[in-house]
């Protein structure tokens, strides 16, 4: 296991290290600033550096043209709000992170300064059912019962040229969770597996009858 007194790696662009840690940034580097705590999604999780690695590559790769578009993401289950400045610091305008933790809303909003992303990221405590708003992005780290139950919520809640990050499966769940999402909401663009874990990135699509989802 890596430690986390340093900065460590965690995909070709993205650098988790402690608050004021000196570190000599390559050019394309995101480096962010993670305050270690109790909160999940300190980047030691395989399922973190999952979720990174598929924002990564939905920003990096398929949509740069993001980056100059009023785009947003929402962070469902925050925990530290790691994936939420990852997404911001690669190109998203504005984001907003969920929890219903204390001790993570509390984590995430000290994190969301340390990187000076106060004015583009918002933390709060309310329940996906009260967000009446679409996203470019939806992320969601959380274990395989729970994003099956959120498919409604996630498909709701995503743009309709808009993308979902998922991780926080086995391998083993990953057929099934795929096809109750890909069924009519989504297709399935990218997919990942690390240490007995699961990411996967999909696109927002129009279904089977030609209908918006």
């Amino acid at each position: 296991v890596p430690s986390f007194n340093r900065p460590v790696r965690i995909s070709a662009h993205v650098v988790i290290m402690p608050p004021g840690h000196p570190y000599s940034r390559l050019l394309d580097d995101a480096v962010i600033q993670i305050r270690p705590g109790a909160a999940f999604g300190n980047a030691r999780h395989p399922t973190t550096r999952l979720s990174v690695k598929g924002i990564e590559f939905l920003l990096k790769e398929v949509r740069p043209d993001w980056l100059d578009k009023d785009c947003t993401v929402l962070d469902i289950g925050t925990g530290s709000g790691v994936l939420a400045i990852v997404a911001v610091c690669l190109g998203i305008k504005k984001g907003i992170g969920i929890d219903i933790d204390p001790c993570a809303l509390a984590e995430a909003e000290e994190n969301i300064a340390l990187n000076n992303y106060r004015s583009r990221i918002t933390i709060s405590d309310r329940k996906i059912a009260a967000i009446n708003a679409s996203f470019s992005m939806v992320v969601a780290n959380l274990r395989c019962p729970s994003l099956k139950t959120l498919c409604r919520q996630v498909t709701r809640l995503t743009d309709a040229d808009g993308w979902a990050v998922l991780s926080g499966f086995r391998p083993r769940e990953k057929q099934d969770l795929i096809g109750l999402y890909t069924d009519r909401y989504f297709q399935c663009m990218w997919t990942a597996e690390h240490l007995g874990w699961s990411a996967v990135v999909l696109k927002k699509m129009v279904t089977k009858k030609g209908r918006a989802s």
